[in-house]
C-alpha cells in the first residue's frame, strides 16, 4: 500500500468539503514514475497500489471519490459506500463497474476513452510478428551458439510469413481496430472488418464483412471489441472451425470474448495455426489450470498493451480532467 500527500491546496472554493479521493489497485497505471499531484490538488488523496474483493469495501468506506482500474465494484459493493458520488476510471472498459447500480444510486462513473490506441495497436502487430517472424526463437538460438555451432548461413525452422497480400479480418472498428486496420494496409494487407456500429476509416480501404464471413476469409482474426453479454463467448468452437488452418487469433481485447477451453481445443488439434493473447478469460492472473497456459503455438502477455509510459501519462491526466469537470459540475467522459 501507499499513501498520498492527502494534499488540499487549490480546491474547487474554499466553501466545498474537503472530498475524500481514494485510489485502488493504482499500481498498474502509476507504479511510482508519474505523479498524483492533478488528483491531489482536488481532495484528500490516498492511494493504494493493490486490491482485494475482501480489503475493497473497507478501503474504499470513505471515499466520496474512488478511482480505479480492474476493481469489481457491483451492487453488493455500492451499498456499503453510503458517501460515494463519483467512480471514475483508469480504463476505457467499463466492464468491471454495474453501471445500472451506480445510476440508480446516483453515482456518477466517467472513464478514459482512446487514451491506449497507439500503445494497443502497436502491441497487436508486436504479437502477430511474434507469430510470423519467431524473432525471439531466433534471437534465442543465436545466444545459445546455435548458430555458429551449426555454421548455417540462414537457419531457419518453422515457417517465416510475409504479411503483405494476407487478409486482416478486424472484430471492433473503433478507434484501436479502425488504428490496427491502418497499420495492417501499411503492410499491405487487405482489411476486412465486422463492427456493431459501422463507419469509414479515413484514408484505409476496409470491407466490411459479417461476422462468420470474417472468421472464414481471415488469415489473422484481431479483436478490437467491449466486453459486453453480446460479445462474451464470441470465439468460440463453431468461430475457430470457420478459420483456415494457417490462420492466426490475436486478442489485446478482453479475454472473455474468448471461450478459453474451445481456443486451447482448436491450438491442439490445429485446427488453426496460433494465437497471440494479451488478455486471459475468466480471470486475470489466469488460475494454474488455464488450458491456454499449456496450448502449443500460444504466446500471452499479461495485460500489458495499455501500459506504456505515454498511455498512462495520457490516462492519469485525463482521470483527473474528468474527475474536475465532475466537480465543477460538468459532464466529461461521463459514462453514467
Amino acid at each position: 500500500m501507499s499513501l498520498g500527500s492527502g494534499k488540499s491546496a487549490d480546491r474547487m472554493s474554499e466553501s466545498r468539503p474537503v472530498e475524500d479521493i481514494v485510489a485502488l489497485d493504482a499500481y498498474g497505471v502509476n507504479p511510482g514514475d508519474l505523479s498524483w499531484e492533478p488528483f491531489e490538488r482536488l481532495g484528500r488523496l490516498t492511494v493504494y497500489d493493490h486490491c482485494s474483493p475482501e480489503t475493497l469495501v473497507e478501503r474504499a468506506g470513505k471515499a466520496s471519490i474512488l478511482l480505479v482500474d480492474m476493481c469489481a465494484i457491483r451492487d453488493a459493493v455500492l451499498s456499503r459506500l453510503p458517501n460515494l458520488r463519483y467512480i471514475g476510471l483508469f480504463a476505457t472498459g467499463h466492464d468491471q463497474v454495474d453501471t445500472e447500480a451506480a445510476r440508480r444510486r446516483g453515482i456518477a462513473v466517467a472513464n478514459v476513452p482512446e487514451y491506449s490506441t497507439p500503445s494497443v495497436a502497436q502491441m497487436t502487430f508486436a504479437l502477430l510478428l511474434k507469430l510470423t517472424n519467431h524473432v525471439a526463437e531466433y534471437s534465442d538460438y543465436v545466444a545459445r551458439g546455435n548458430w555458429r555451432a551449426d555454421r548455417e548461413f540462414s537457419y531457419i525452422e518453422g515457417p517465416l510469413i510475409e504479411l503483405s497480400g494476407k487478409t486482416m479480418g478486424i472484430l471492433g472498428l473503433g478507434p484501436i481496430g479502425a488504428a490496427v486496420a491502418r497499420i495492417a494496409r501499411a503492410f499491405g494487407m487487405q482489411v476486412i472488418a465486422w463492427s456493431r456500429h459501422r463507419k469509414a476509416v479515413d484514408g484505409t480501404e476496409v470491407e466490411w464483412g459479417e461476422l462468420d464471413e470474417v472468421f472464414r476469409r481471415s488469415d489473422v482474426v484481431s479483436l478490437h471489441l467491449p466486453l459486453t453479454s453480446e460479445t462474451a463467448g464470441i470465439v468460440d468452437a463453431r468461430r475457430l472451425s470457420l478459420m483456415k488452418p494457417g490462420a492466426f487469433l490475436v486478442n489485446t481485447a478482453r479475454g472473455g470474448l474468448v471461450v478459453d477451453e474451445e481456443l486451447a481445443a482448436a491450438l491442439h488439434d490445429g485446427r488453426i495455426a496460433g494465437a497471440a493473447l494479451d488478455v486471459l478469460g475468466p480471470t486475470e492472473p489466469p488460475d494454474p489450470d488455464n488450458p491456454l497456459l499449456s496450448a502449443p503455438n500460444c504466446t500471452i502477455t499479461p495485460h500489458v498493451a495499455w501500459a506504456t509510459r505515454a498511455a498512462r501519462e495520457r490516462c492519469l491526466r485525463t482521470a483527473a480532467e474528468n474527475l474536475e469537470s465532475f466537480l465543477r459540475g460538468g459532464s466529461q467522459n461521463r459514462i453514467v
